[in-house]
């Protein structure tokens, strides 16, 4: 009897690291899907807009996306998207087909990249859009995961609806510890 509940303790033990180990990854989807689960179960969108050739997209991928702070975040209160700004695939959104008119062009961006990030093509970036999924803004630029916490904590707690970012951030603390 001792044997099996030490089994059992083992056992679960192990499920639980391997349940939280998934919730430390962020579960990305494609703007497609998102759109559909946010029809379903409103959330808002985060929306990582970056390019195959862009270095500081692919320091936050291994950095700031890798954060189980920022990970966890993100797939509580979001639908986390990955775009590809220089995507050829047509997407359907709001009535519209967005395209790549430029496709096979080099560093030909979608259409789509451009209506989220509103003409200011930079990468990374990140377009939030609320749960109706109207586009709140887009934040250009490399954040680590410490100053990538309040952004998202702004927009996820809805405070941008209450004070300007540089009030909220004044009053911010950190589940990162540094």
């Amino acid at each position: 009897m001792k044997k099996l509940f030490s089994i059992f303790v083992l056992v679960l033990g192990v499920s639980l690291s391997l349940l939280s180990q998934d919730n430390s990854k962020v579960k990305w989807y494609t703007f497609e899907q998102a759109v559909e689960l946010a029809k379903k179960n409103p959330k808002k969108l985060f929306i990582d807009v970056y390019t195959d050739w862009c270095g500081w997209c692919k320091r936050m991928d291994q950095t700031t996306f890798q954060h189980p702070v920022i990970a966890r975040y993100l797939n509580e209160k979001f639908y986390p998207v990955k775009f590809n700004a220089e995507s050829t695939k047509p997407i359907e959104f709001s009535g519209k087909t967005f395209i790549n008119e430029g496709a096979g062009k080099s560093r030909s961006s979608h259409q789509l990249a451009i209506a989220l990030l509103q003409g200011k093509m930079s990468y990374p970036s990140v377009a939030y859009m609320n749960e109706d999924l109207q586009l709140l803004t887009a934040v250009p630029g490399y954040y680590p995961p410490e100053d990538m916490e309040p952004l998202i904590k702004f927009f996820g707690e809805d405070s941008y609806k209450k004070m300007p970012f540089d009030e909220y951030r004044k009053n911010f603390v950190s589940q990162i510890k540094k």
